[in-house]
């Protein structure tokens, strides 16, 4: 039996299970399929990209892939209806969980400056889909002999009704989701930064241009003491 299959019918659907309040092992969520795909624009000039991608996708996934034409017909990107541009697999039963196996443990710690998957990129049904930059990430893959690096689109489709039950079946599953306090961002939920100010708000110490101190005097004024009319000093030189 696959590990991961193992796994989920040893400790993650018992966990559901409890959770959920319900004896029954098919009220809980699994995995249905995942879906594979590499979208190869590059494909239109030069369809041995496609070509090469078909086969490195073949050797990730163990099946071999399907490959996928244009639909519509775009001018802008010298694109017309049914031109082969990119390639994609279906995996489910054994097979779907083997691969989750690797995805899990092997390729995604292999990628560059990896601090967690994000937790927001689920459908609203308790899918989820991620990236990959390269299909180097893979041990499959030799990476010396790679001409031209490929991303590809992954996608878990699980029978949870919601995020948070595809959430809980992954996470048991032992996908590396990124808690909030790991983000590194270093933003606040309003989207600003923790030493930043809004521009409308100033500083207590802080005055505004227009603004003067009581201390101080406008240029066009002069204080009671200082000088006096000509007449009053007149009037003071005769007594």
């Amino acid at each position: 039996m696959v590990r991961m299959l193992e796994k989920y019918r040893t400790e993650v659907a018992p966990a559901l299970m409890e959770q959920a309040g319900t004896k029954n092992p098919m009220a809980v969520p699994c995995m249905e399929k995942i879906v594979v795909s590499m979208g190869v624009g590059a494909a239109v000039e030069e369809k041995k990209r496609l070509e090469m991608a078909a086969k490195d996708l073949a050797r990730i996934t163990g099946q071999k892939p399907m490959i996928c034409r244009a639909r519509k017909s775009v001018s802008n990107f010298k694109l017309r209806t049914g031109y082969e541009i990119g390639a994609k697999v279906t995996l489910r039963g054994a097979r779907m969980y083997e691969f989750l196996d690797r995805l899990i443990h092997v390729a995604i710690p292999r990628m560059r400056d990896f601090r967690g998957l994000s937790p927001r990129s689920f459908d609203g049904r308790g899918n989820y889909s991620m990236g990959l930059v390269e299909q180097s990430v893979f041990p499959e893959i030799d990476a010396a002999a790679v001409e031209w690096s490929q991303g590809m689109n992954v996608t878990l489709v699980t029978t949870a009704r919601n995020d948070r039950l595809g959430r809980d079946l992954l996470t048991g599953l032992g996908m590396p989701f990124r808690t909030d306090s790991s983000a590194g961002d270093g933003q606040k939920p309003d989207g600003q930064k923790p030493d930043e100010q809004k521009p409308d708000e100033q500083k207590p110490d802080e005055q505004k241009p227009d603004e003067q101190k009581p201390d101080e005097q406008k240029p066009d004024e002069q204080k009671p003491d200082e000088q006096k009319s000509d007449g009053q000093k007149s009037d003071e030189q005769k007594s």
